[in-house]
């Protein structure tokens, strides 16, 4: 199948399964009609899904390339467009575009390096892809820390998957934290940047970070803290991203596009950004 496609041209896809991830969290497999995904991507990329008369809003695709089955969206119920998206069944359909963006070095920077994961609540869902992309070309990349933290056990996303592929793959270790002590979790209690400098990784990994702005700004401040320096973090900017394509404007910040320059971006390169970036 030729999946080479024009990102601006809408394709048809047909929601085939929709799963409850965490009370405002859903995530959705997309198909096309025929079967399959309906394009080629790469780690950290996005699309524009669609839902005519409602609305539309770039997203996170969630799935790694390496899934030729389909294509994942985890999306959070916040507003009007993500409230119809929710009220939908399987076999549904709705509009796509996409790819949009740049995505994650995995190919070039990241290989062969050792790799640290560090997302917040919903932020998982565009290095989710990243993760399952390296276990899937696993002797390309060295050892995968995942450090994963939300407000309550409720509010942890892909759990699932985190325990029976993240946490049983050779030489990845998960670290799993929540805001609050909660009945019942027996696991880390603290915020993520915390629990990162608790860790005290070793300042030889590539870290990736993803989550609400505060915690980015505190784990940045923390692996500067461990010894990191800003050329060895990346994160992605795709919560700005707008038309995708450069033309409205709505993403500029100083001289860069986050649709056009990102959402992909080492932190070196955000130092350069004026500071309404966060």
């Amino acid at each position: 199948m030729n999946r080479t496609t024009d990102a601006l041209i809408p394709q048809v896809g047909v929601i085939t399964d929709i799963r409850q991830e965490t009370p405002d969290v859903k995530t959705f497999r997309v198909n096309a009609p025929e079967g399959g995904k309906l394009f080629d991507h790469m780690p950290g990329q996005c699309a524009m899904l669609c839902a005519p008369g409602v609305g539309e809003a770039m997203f996170s695709i969630t799935s790694s390339p390496t899934n030729q089955a389909y294509q994942e969206f985890s999306i959070k119920c916040c507003g009007e467009l993500t409230e119809y998206l929710h009220s939908l069944e399987p076999g549904s359909q709705i509009a796509v575009r996409g790819p949009y963006g740049n995505y994650f070095p995995v190919d070039s920077e990241l290989k062969g390096k050792d790799l640290l994961f560090i997302a917040g609540g919903i932020g998982l869902a565009p290095l989710r892809s990243v993760i399952n992309y390296v276990l899937d070309h696993r002797a390309d990349y060295g050892t995968v820390d995942i450090l994963y933290g939300a407000r309550s056990a409720d509010d942890l996303v892909q759990m699932k998957e985190i325990r029976e592929v993240w946490m049983q793959a050779p030489d990845v270790h998960v670290h799993l934290t929540i805001d609050r002590p909660q009945e019942g979790w027996e696991g880390h209690v603290g915020f993520v940047p915390a629990y990162l400098k608790e860790l005290d990784f070793a300042p030889d990994k590539t870290a990736l970070v993803c989550g609400p702005p505060v915690m980015i700004k505190f784990v940045l401040a923390a692996l500067e803290e461990m010894g990191y320096t800003k050329d060895q973090v990346y994160t992605t900017l795709e919560l700005r991203m707008k038309c995708g394509i450069g033309k409205c404007g709505r993403c500029n910040i100083g001289t860069k596009y986050v649709c056009k320059d990102g959402p992909v971006f080492r932190f070196d390169e955000i130092d350069e950004m004026p500071d309404e970036i966060w």
